[in-house]
């Protein structure tokens, strides 16, 4: 018999910034204009983790407008982003489950400004 041997995985945990508009039954406060979620996401690149993330907050019936990248943890310390260890663990988790981990929820009340 012959075990299977595992493929190192391709996976990498990247950090997003997810600009949510309103929709109905998003769960944000009833004042709330908007919102921002700070999110872990796995993806063998930035744009898979992205759309995985998109998907599933479409599904979650919120409304996503915008995603900012900020990279995988590697390019982020690189880069000089000082990262707890708590956010570090909740990386590993989006890697380990290769899910979309949404670390925090701030809702947006009043004008939000926006480029015009």
């Amino acid at each position: 018999m012959t075990e299977k041997v595992k493929k190192p995985s391709r996976q990498k945990a990247y950090t997003l910034l997810v600009e949510v508009g309103r929709k109905e039954d998003d769960g944000l406060p009833k004042n709330a204009t908007g919102g921002a979620l700070m999110i872990y996401a796995s993806g063998v690149d930035e744009a898979e983790a992205v759309r995985e993330t998109v998907a599933l907050l479409k599904q979650a019936d919120l409304a996503p407008l915008d995603v900012t990248g900020y990279g995988t943890l590697e390019e982020r310390l690189a880069e000089g982003h000082d990262i707890s260890d708590d956010e570090i663990a909740l990386m590993q988790r989006a890697l380990d489950e290769n899910s979309v981990v949404v670390a925090q929820m701030t809702p947006f009340f009043g004008d939000t400004p926006r480029d015009e």
